[in-house]
């Protein structure tokens, strides 16, 4: 029996990048994967779509189930979490990947975008968490070993990290948080809150918004889809709390050659992601 057979997991955004490959690692050790994200139809500038992850993650051996959801809106994500349980029966992981990015000045962030950005990484994550708990409980209650994991990275309150883009910071930071308090208040129902950041930028649709990062720059997602794994098969009372990097998350597993990680093999030029 896999790893994680039987096990159900809601996964926000997941159409593409750091969250399909997060998708297609559960799903090889067996899990059912819910990608609950907006792109149902094919964008010329972006790739990927729910169903196209929903084809990539049946092919690793996973069940998916894709959902068009904008996790902004309330009734939407009931609504999802509806169809989840009507039809897995459980949910034993939420995996808040889905948000918004946009690095630019306080002059220069028109209004909607900062709603935009504090709609899905604060609203979103809030919001799915909100929805998910009641299943998450009943998860931890008959020994499912329930894990929420949020893409967010370490608490600093340090200007260098919020001068350069005070809105994408205080939304992305507004994740961070809820892990802080969740982590805590969900800690006596047995069920782990983390968060997971990588060491260094990954190769993603999002690096478009990073001006000058250029392949040799980064990994590739495989490193955070692994670190996840890890995370998310640990012991949901024993590891909880913790804003996690998918470097130290697998030298605890005993990797300690990265290389193969490298978008560019041999590369000795990665960059640090934001906020390290």
């Amino acid at each position: 029996m896999r790893a994680l057979q039987d096990k159900t997991y809601f996964l926000s955004g997941g159409s593409r990048g750091i969250g399909l490959a997060i998708a297609k690692r559960l799903a090889q050790a067996g899990a059912n994967i819910v990608i609950a994200a907006k792109t149902a139809d094919p964008n010329p500038k972006l790739p990927g779509t729910i169903y196209s992850a929903a084809e990539e993650i049946a092919a690793v051996g996973g069940q998916a189930l894709p959902l068009q959801v904008d996790i902004r809106d309330e009734a939407q994500v009931y609504e999802a979490v509806a169809k989840v349980l009507g039809k897995f029966g459980h949910i034993d992981g939420l995996i808040n990947n889905a948000s918004a990015i946009n690095l630019t000045d306080t002059p220069s962030t028109p209004m909607k975008r900062f709603d935009l950005m504090f709609g899905v990484n604060v609203r979103g994550t809030y919001l799915c968490t909100q929805a998910c708990l009641p299943a998450l409980q009943q998860s931890a209650a008959t020994g499912r070993n329930p894990h929420i994991l949020t893409l967010a990275p370490p608490l600093s309150m340090q200007a260098k990290w919020f001068a350069p883009h005070v809105a994408y910071t205080m939304a992305k930071y507004g994740m961070s948080m809820c892990v802080l308090g969740h982590a805590e208040e969900f800690r006596p129902h047995g069920i782990a809150v983390n968060a997971l950041w990588p060491r260094t930028v990954i190769d993603t649709a999002a690096l478009q918004m990073i001006p000058g990062v250029l392949p040799e720059h980064c990994r590739t997602p495989a490193i955070m889809a692994d670190a996840a794994y890890a995370i998310l098969t640990s012991d949901a009372r024993q590891h909880t709390g913790n804003f996690y990097l998918d470097e130290e998350v697998l030298k605890a597993a005993g990797i300690t050659d990265f290389s193969g990680y490298s978008l560019v093999p041999g590369s000795q030029s990665l960059m640090p992601d934001l906020f390290l």
